[in-house]
């Protein structure tokens, strides 16, 4: 059994001999492994399972300007203080009038393609997912703010619908081009949640974002692949409808939200996890003593029948002791089914 079989295996729910698992580091955290010599020692024993590509463009360095990039809808992010996502400089779209006079980009389809033909071509025995971040909700912040976004939601409904309905086309394009290459999932990148409870509350999440990800999903279950989807903090208001919308793999399972003892069996064999391992209160504090402990039982809980895809939560920052990496990456291999 290969790793594409175990992360198969995973999503339909079947205990395989050893552990599905998957690691990705930012990068001030992977040039930490390298600079530490047991860091850099251990990195090519992380059996990765998954091979992915991002179907958005690159960010352009904005020329004069050290620390901020442009993205494919011509956002500027400042990455001075935030040097991970950063913050919008600008809002393209500062009021619902302005959306007449904005131009969304072209698709660079001989980019997209290429990824995809690269991922497709690959022989590494991997499950392969192509990621589509910012996919809606994200992307029209990024376009007017967060906060108008929210506030459109109550005054401006119209302008909202019409804001979403011109994103989701522009992905469906994406969509439509990563289905005709040999690549197993979609993984769409979408944050709702915060620690507690969803950004724009269910009501509203419902009217706004679940016709449209029905949509997206729909496309590709179609095509016989798997949904997965991203979106960090608090869906459990949710996560019945994203079942219902054909979720077959959720990231991240954040333990300081879900407990994964009380929430693994309304889960079990209804919607695979990916994550559990927390980059928020575990990896950076606690020592490699206590990580392999709680990697251990987190495997012990969430593995059972399968459904598993064990993970941190997120990318994993700088700020993770290089001792606590391989600690869990250690209790992830020493697993047996």
């Amino acid at each position: 059994m290969n790793n594409r079989d175990r992360v198969i295996a995973a999503l339909e729910f079947r205990q395989t001999e050893k552990l599905p698992y998957h690691v990705d580091m930012t990068k001030p955290m992977y040039e930490k492994m390298l600079a530490d010599p047991d860091g850099r020692a251990f990195l090519p024993k992380i059996n990765k399972h998954i091979s992915s590509i991002s179907l958005r463009r690159p960010y352009e360095e904005v020329a004069g300007k050290p620390g901020y990039f442009r993205d494919e809808f011509n956002v500027i992010w400042n990455r001075t203080i935030d040097k991970d996502v950063g913050v919008v400089e600008k809002k393209l779209i500062p009021d619902p009038d302005s959306l007449k006079n904005f131009d969304f980009p072209v698709l660079d389809e001989k980019l997209l393609r290429s990824e995809c033909e690269r991922l497709a071509a690959r022989t590494d025995g991997n499950f392969t997912v192509a990621s589509l971040g910012y996919s809606l909700f994200e992307r029209a912040w990024s376009l007017c703010s967060m906060e108008d976004l929210l506030c459109y939601m109550v005054s401006d409904p119209e302008f909202v619908h019409e804001l979403f309905d011109k994103i989701i086309a522009f992905d469906m394009q994406k969509v439509d081009i990563f289905l005709e290459y040999d690549i197993d999932c979609m993984l769409f990148g979408d944050d709702w949640g915060q620690q507690r409870g969803l950004i724009m509350g269910p009501p509203h999440w419902r009217e706004f974002i679940l016709p449209r990800i029905k949509k997206l999903y729909g496309r590709v279950k179609e095509a016989g692949r798997w949904v997965a989807q991203h979106s960090c903090g608090d869906l459990r208001e949710i996560m019945d409808d994203l079942t219902g919308a054909g979720l077959n793999l959720y990231q991240t399972f954040q333990p300081e939200i879900y407990s994964p003892a009380a929430y693994k069996p309304k889960i079990d064999k209804k919607l695979a996890i990916w994550g559990g391992i927390s980059t928020q209160m575990d990896l950076p504090f606690k020592t490699p003593q206590q990580i392999t402990e709680i990697t251990r039982d987190t495997i012990s809980i969430m593995w059972k029948n399968g459904g598993y895809l064990a993970s941190p939560t997120h990318a994993v920052p700088w700020d993770v002791p290089v001792a606590n990496i391989i600690a869990m990456v250690e209790a992830f291999e020493d697993a047996r089914g």
